[in-house]
């Protein structure tokens, strides 16, 4: 039985990139992937505005570009359909993991000091499929507990394990695969079994009415509050509740993706890039409100940010020519970061809107659409005719 309409805040008109495309996506795309460019680029060395953009990109950039790839699977598998197209879908989904892996790991192979997300977020796509279609009501109980949880897991599975993150995998990485799973779930920069929790978040955003006024609010008043939340638990943990005493001085203290495992106070720091509950949780929030803005934003914003959501639509594209970019000329040659980063976002802006105007989809994202299409044809076979 339909429910009757109910009375609610006004609707917020979303211009769209093209049929399907929520713009407040993309635009929160965009500004994830030049918050992760800001933390390439700004060193903690510098000073003035580009050391501030980078104290606040730090690690939220990463969380949010990982919440909107699980949101991007959800809108692109919102109908499941028959058992045959599900498992199809799933097997697109698959190959278009191994595929954006195997980019990552080339890129790694360009030798730039980059910490490449790819191979890790191309894994964590394979990580959420179980629950591809799950609703809202499963999925956000689902993903908080993950992120909340999956740092203890984490900090148990690592004890007697080298410490990481170790050297990024390579294309070479493949012929050690238990070596290469163990740093892609557990050690490396970006590990899996903490991100998926990201994804998972997504997913369950994904649910939601993208284009009514009443999300945005809900998801940046949401967002803000579980970002403060996390923020100030860490603070008693680590403050009134002891945890700083007994890990001593924590100033300057830098992560690449987990903490120690020598002690359970650890899991109480708030660190960027720590993999602890405090920070999956506070990244989270901070995820959740910059996209509940962005989905806030009226018409004629939308429009100005054009090129922005250009960007933001073509991400595989962008980050490797990013990073491509970064091996011929590497930042740390420069000493003016904050100029270098406004050449990156500009130009790609430039080139992406140009490219979405005249081509559409973004290359990469073209040749992962079509090879992943294929893969899932395979399985669903011909088109039936209707009865």
């Amino acid at each position: 039985m339909q429910e009757p309409p109910r009375a609610g805040p006004p609707q917020v008109d979303h211009p769209t990139a093209r049929p399907g495309r929520v713009v407040g996506v993309d635009l929160t795309r965009g500004v994830a992937i030049a918050g992760m460019m800001a933390a390439h680029i700004v060193t903690s060395s510098d000073t003035g505005f580009p050391l501030r953009l980078y104290e606040l990109s730090e690690g939220r950039a990463s969380a949010t570009f990982a919440v909107l790839a699980g949101l991007s699977l959800g809108l692109a598998n919102s109908r499941g359909g028959d058992a045959r197209s599900r498992a199809a879908a799933r097997v697109g989904i698959l190959v278009r993991g191994l595929v954006i892996g195997f980019v990552g790991l080339f890129l790694v192979g360009l030798g730039t000091n980059i910490a490449v997300i790819l191979p890790y977020y191309g894994l964590a796509f394979l990580a959420v499929l179980p629950v591809l279609w799950w609703p809202a009501r499963r999925l956000l109980p689902l993903a908080g507990t993950w992120l909340l949880l999956a740092p203890v897991a984490s900090l148990a599975l690592r004890r007697g394990l080298p410490p990481g993150p170790g050297d990024q995998p390579t294309p070479a990485s493949l012929a050690q695969p238990v070596e290469l799973l163990q740093t892609l779930l557990l050690t490396g920069y970006y590990p899996v079994i903490g991100w998926t929790g990201y994804l998972l978040l997504g997913l369950a955003v994904s649910r939601l009415d993208l284009r009514a006024a009443r999300t945005g609010v809900r998801l940046l008043a949401g967002g803000a509050a579980l970002a403060a939340a996390a923020w100030l638990a860490s603070a008693l943990l680590l403050g009134p509740l002891g945890g700083r005493a007994i890990l001593g001085d924590l100033t300057g203290a830098v992560f690449y993706g987990t903490v120690p495992a020598t002690s359970w106070w650890w899991l109480a720091v708030r660190s960027p890039h720590s993999g602890t509950p405090p920070d999956l949780l506070h990244t989270s929030g901070c995820a959740l409100a910059v996209l509940g803005l962005a989905l806030l934003l009226p018409h004629l914003a939308t429009r100005l940010l054009a090129p922005l959501a250009a960007f933001g639509g073509m991400p595989l594209t962008v980050y490797t020519a990013h990073v491509v970019a970064i091996a011929l000329y590497p930042a740390s040659g420069t000493d003016r970061p904050g100029l270098l980063l406004l050449a990156h976002v500009l130009v790609g802006c430039l080139l992406a809107a140009l490219w979405r105007r005249t081509a559409g989809r973004g290359p990469l994202e073209s040749v992962v659409r079509t090879i992943s299409s294929g893969a899932s044809a395979t399985v669903e076979g011909p088109a039936r005719a209707p009865a």
